[in-house]
């Protein structure tokens, strides 16, 4: 066989079929239209289907993307460019709240450093309003569920808890529900708030309830020495007395903290700021608690014995002028006012203006002898009667013509003998009414006393030319004039104090909140008399005590000189102005040969038993003397009795 591949056979084409004749010979071409086949139907055209264009919808949908993406970059820098600080502030207005941080009140101690006044932790409750409406708790009676749980924990009216947890003002954040609750109060409270929380499917209504410390003023003695300590009232203000006088003092300065919170519960991560409270200073009195409530008792018991209107007693140290108890019956307990006769609140030792009778005779002899009027040994002729000006005046008891020395006088309490012997003071009775009123200004009478304490009244002093009549020859033996119970002590301590005066004090000092003592400044000192006018005055007033014909006997004292005087005053009634009962009151001072101590006692109304001052007034003087001479450990007198002669044989 040959390698090489056979031949290729060509293969004939397929016989085109015959055209048709009068068939157009030539080719169709592009465009040209289809031949129809003999014998076929004629079929109609149909058109191609066209889509819309997309490129309109897709700029509207562009469009509307592009305003929405600029709305957003408007606002976006509207909040983070235009108005960042608004609303920064608004956010930090809703983050953070600011409570106040109250100052610890300065405590009050007598002068042995024993507690009168002191501040316990307590808390104000507070709420946020704006966390009690739909918004926050998705209840529209979120107020009224809080208050009902509130209500009896508080001792506070449903309704009125309501008001404070929706304010008129929509936008308040702060309303006070509660102040100076104890600590037992807000721990009932924060139970039931952490209860509310834990429970599922409760809303906790009390979340928005708060408590601020502060502090809740506490008397530990009760009404011991209310009325000077006074009280402090719904606003944390001193309301009375010391703690009204002294009140910038003890209220120290308040803080404020802020911080940042969440569902009412502070973010401890967030951080605070906080201006820390400044303490109130402490305040040291001169008050010795002990003689305080010696003489608190003393009064009112005296006050109930006589069925009277009110007293006072005054114990002051004749060397210092330092007062020692100022004590009034009734008085009122200052941890529960709404327990206290409105009447009795205040003190009325500083309060009242009264005529104090005899016991003011004191500064008439004193005006005589230091004029050289008289002497203690002077002989006044006392007749039954005496007619000056329009009245005929008597003594207290009707007596046959006395003769009488000068103590005698002031021994046995006579009216008729003062006024003659205040007459010689001057030629003729206005020069003589002008001596005398220069004295009664000096020991203090018509002017406050130095203590600036509130209420306190100076009393009434008219100039001599206007003294009526009357008041020229009743002045002298204490009437038609008005003094306060702390003035007439001051007198007494004045001739005790060998004739100086110094003004009355009643504080110590202050401790601030450095520990520092500072103490107060030194009361104002003015001569009224000499020192040898004093003691001859002091002398006179031994023989009202010690001599059996003096008016004061029951103010005897053993081991003790006592000097003192009487007095029994006709009281004007401060409802009608018109004479009405009297004023029962015994001054004095001991030991009378080396004075330390001066007790006053006045009784307003006595209306059981007797009236006389000796008689109601000296035994309450005895009592408290005696008890403040043992406190203050004063060893007896030394000296003998002056002994001198109350009258003479003519």
């Amino acid at each position: 066989m040959s390698d090489r591949e056979p031949p290729r056979r060509r293969v004939p084409a397929p016989a085109k079929p015959p055209r048709p004749r009068g068939a157009a010979q030539r080719q169709p071409g592009p465009g040209a239209r289809p031949v129809r086949r003999p014998g076929a139907g004629r079929v109609p055209a149909q058109r191609p289907l066209r889509l819309g264009s997309p490129r309109p919808r897709l700029r509207l949908v562009g469009l509307a993307l592009g305003l929405v993406l600029l709305t957003f970059v408007v606002r976006l820098l509207q909040v983070q460019a235009v108005q960042a600080g608004t609303y920064t502030a608004k956010a930090e207005q809703n983050r953070y709240v600011v409570h106040t941080l109250t100052a610890e009140r300065g405590g009050i101690t007598d002068r042995n450093g024993v507690s009168l006044a002191v501040s316990e932790d307590a808390y104000d409750i507070t709420a946020d309003p704006t966390m009690f409406g739909p918004g926050q708790l998705k209840i529209t009676d979120g107020p009224e569920r809080a208050a009902a749980l509130l209500a009896p924990i508080l001792g506070q009216d449903q309704a009125a808890l309501v008001k404070k947890l929706r304010p008129a003002d929509k936008n308040s954040r702060y309303a006070r529900l509660a102040t100076r609750q104890t600590p037992q109060v807000w721990k009932q409270i924060k139970d039931l708030k952490s209860a509310l929380a834990k429970k599922t499917g409760t809303v906790n209504v009390l979340a928005g309830v708060f408590a601020d410390p502060s502090s809740q003023r506490v008397y530990p003695n009760g009404d011991l020495a209310a009325g000077i300590l006074g009280w402090v009232n719904a606003a944390g203000q001193g309301g009375g007395g010391i703690e009204q006088m002294l009140d910038k003092q003890l209220a120290g300065k308040n803080g404020k903290i802020r911080y940042a919170q969440s569902g009412g519960r502070e973010v401890p991560t967030a951080g605070s700021a906080e201006t820390p409270a400044v303490p109130g200073s402490d305040v040291e009195l001169t008050i010795d608690r002990d003689i305080q409530w010696a003489a608190q008792n003393a009064i009112t018991e005296q006050v109930k014995k006589s069925k009277a209107d009110r007293g006072y007693v005054v114990v002051q140290d004749t060397r210092t002028g330092q007062i020692l108890a100022l004590a009034n019956s009734p008085g009122f307990d200052p941890n529960d006012l709404s327990e206290a006769d409105p009447e009795a609140l205040g003190n009325a030792a500083l309060q009242d203006a009264y005529e104090p009778g005899s016991t003011a005779k004191v500064m008439s002899m004193a005006a005589v002898l230091q004029e050289n009027a008289a002497t203690p040994l002077t002989h006044v002729v006392v007749p039954n009667r005496l007619h000056r000006g329009d009245r005929l005046f008597q003594d207290d008891i009707d007596h046959r013509t006395w003769n009488l020395t000068l103590n005698g006088v002031l021994a046995k309490s006579s009216n008729i003998g003062t006024i003659l012997a205040t007459g010689q003071l001057g030629k003729t009775q206005p020069e003589a009414n002008k001596v005398l009123y220069s004295y009664l200004r000096k020991f203090g009478i018509g002017s406050y006393t130095g203590l600036h304490f509130p209420g306190e009244t100076p009393g009434i002093l008219a100039p001599p030319q206007k003294w009526s009549t009357s008041q020229q020859y009743t002045i002298p033996f204490g009437q038609g004039f008005s003094i306060n119970a702390l003035q007439a002590a001051s007198v007494y301590s004045t001739i005790a104090n060998d004739g100086v005066r110094i003004e009355p004090t009643l504080v110590r000092g202050t401790k601030g909140a450095d520990g520092r003592f500072t103490p107060a400044p030194k009361p104002k000192e003015t001569r009224v008399v000499s020192a040898k006018t004093a003691r001859s005055v002091a002398e006179m007033l031994e023989s009202v005590v010690d001599d059996e014909q003096g008016t004061g006997i029951s103010a005897r004292i053993p081991g003790y000189n006592v000097a003192g005087k009487t007095g029994t005053a006709n009281r004007v009634d401060p409802a009608t102005g018109r004479y009405r009962g009297y004023t029962s009151s015994f001054a004095g001072f001991a030991p009378a040969d080396k004075p330390r101590i001066t007790v006053y006692c006045a009784i307003q109304n006595a209306t059981s038993g007797g009236y006389f001052g000796g008689q109601i007034c000296g035994p309450i003087y005895k009592k408290v003397m005696e008890f403040a001479l043992k406190t203050l450990q004063v060893p007896p007198t030394g000296a003998p009795p002056a002994n001198l002669p109350v009258d003479y044989k003519p």
